[in-house]
């Protein structure tokens, strides 16, 4: 079958590898139906993803169809569309045994630590699969993006008091947005283009939108009625962003990092401590967030339809990928079809 796998840094070919081998007891077949392109792809091209090694076939953004199943398989069946759980952990070390099995100590991550899904078939754990009989392949790629948002704004707490800054409107900061604002909150978004804060406004109903150009305490007062951001979530990775963070929080506010980059986070203590602030990182999502946000999605609370900015055939993604580096701010969710 066919895989498409990132070699080097920019360096991507397509390679005829072994179909799946016999299915163990919990195990499923799928054949991979739509696969997102997320930003640690894009890192990952450019050589800038941390943990990554090469060469690796990228994905872990899927739709996938069950076409067989493990004689001890229970939650799914043949036939069966899904969303894909791309973390695999361990089940042994202390997070796992705590429940937080987003940060097993032994994790790997499909399509990073691990080869993924740009190919046609692959054998997954069948507890990785989400099944839904409503939503479509395309709809179930987004669900592992969507989530990531979604554990983000549960780890913070926050409520419909507070006051929410989100940092960065690519994907990851638009599913903080969504699920900010499922919490009540008040939300204003920045970033550096006008194009994504039009659509964080006029999709995704930010409560009002600042460009980066004017990221200061007055210009971001102006929105919340002369008070500062009681919670700011980043989605950036950007070092200059993250750390500008800790100035334009409330006092007792939160900051959760959901981005990162390679490099030291560093702070002025005294600021940090004179505000009493709270930083959360924040990775990955838990597996009860995929039940949740594809019980949202079938409800009809969650539409992503306007996300998917382009859309390219499994068989012309080697020659596109440098092409949607490059689409800038039109770019908002690439999906292959498979």
């Amino acid at each position: 079958m066919k895989a498409l796998s990132l070699q080097e840094t920019g360096k991507l070919i397509y390679q005829i590898i072994d179909e799946p081998a016999l299915l163990e007891p919990h195990e499923a077949l799928v054949k991979v139906h739509r696969i997102g392109i997320c930003g640690t792809d894009y890192h990952a091209y450019r050589g800038r993803q941390p943990f990554f090694s090469y060469p690796r076939i990228l994905g872990h953004e899927l739709g996938v169809e069950v076409l067989a199943i493990g004689n001890k398989v229970t939650n799914i069946l043949p036939g069966d569309k899904c969303a894909v759980e791309p973390y695999l952990n361990c089940d042994k070390c202390q997070p796992c045994r705590n429940g937080r099995t987003n940060c097993c100590e032994n994790l790997k991550v499909l399509g990073v630590h691990t080869d993924g899904g740009m190919t046609e078939f692959m054998k997954l754990p069948a507890n990785k699969l989400y099944p839904s009989a409503q939503l479509s392949f395309e709809q179930l790629a987004l669900v592992e993006t969507l989530g990531i948002g979604c554990h983000a704004v549960n780890r913070s707490g926050i409520t419909d008091a507070d006051k929410v800054l989100v940092v960065g409107a690519g994907p990851i900061g638009l599913a903080c947005l969504q699920f900010a604002k499922n919490k009540g909150a008040k939300v204003v978004m920045l970033d550096v283009n006008e194009s994504r804060l039009a659509f964080a406004k006029n999709v995704m109903q930010a409560d009002a939108t600042v460009v980066v150009s004017v990221k200061s305490s007055e210009a971001i007062k102006a929105h919340f009625d002369g008070d500062m951001p009681t919670a700011i979530f980043d989605a950036t990775g950007n070092p200059s962003s993250m750390m500008s963070a800790f100035e334009l929080v409330a006092f007792g506010g939160k900051i959760i990092f959901v981005g990162l980059f390679q490099g030291d986070m560093t702070f002025f203590d005294p600021l940090f401590h004179r505000r009493e602030l709270t930083i959360l990182a924040s990775r990955n999502a838990l597996p009860e967030d995929f039940n949740y946000i594809i019980g949202l999605m079938e409800a009809g609370e969650i539409n992503t339809n306007s996300w998917i900015t382009h859309r390219i055939a499994f068989s012309d993604a080697a020659d596109n990928f440098e092409t949607l580096l490059k689409s800038g701010n039109e770019l908002v969710k690439a999906i292959i079809v498979v």
